[in-house]
């Protein structure tokens, strides 16, 4: 099994709260980044999602935070896509410090919005494997 796609981060001193460690909402932020990492390495843009009429949509996102993250901490934050047969998928993702340790674990289930009907697409890996150019990098 490769290895999943992943992207360095530097967390930076404006994102960390009154105890010095990264707030907790900046860790969606970093999920985030690294799935349009992917997304950009797959070959796979907004404006290309624009132009079929689709757009990701998050529709569940869980953090569970493991050791803090502090300013200067220098993390890798992965991002691997699992496909079911249905209009949505998963997302698991890892924020990890570069000694090894696991700051978060981020699991998240989204789909692929119909921008024109606002509906989720019936099969949203048919549409990623049309646009994506790399789409192993989806598991595809």
């Amino acid at each position: 099994m490769a290895e999943p796609f992943s992207v360095p981060v530097t967390v930076r001193g404006y994102e960390t709260d009154v105890q010095g460690h990264l707030n907790q909402s900046v860790y969606v932020n970093y999920a985030e980044h690294a799935r349009w990492s992917l997304l950009h390495a797959a070959g796979v843009s907004q404006a290309g999602l624009m132009s079929e009429g689709v757009g990701p949509v998050a529709l569940e996102t869980n953090i569970r935070f493991q050791r803090e993250l502090r300013a200067g901490d220098e993390v890798e934050v992965t991002c691997d896509f699992t496909w079911g047969e249905g209009k949505t998928f998963r997302i698991r993702q890892t924020i990890r410090k570069t000694d090894g340790t696991v700051a978060a674990e981020i699991t998240a289930v989204a789909g692929l919005m119909d921008l024109r009907a606002r509906k989720l697409v019936a099969d949203p890996k048919e549409y990623f494997r049309t646009l994506a150019s790399e789409p192993e990098l989806f598991g595809l």
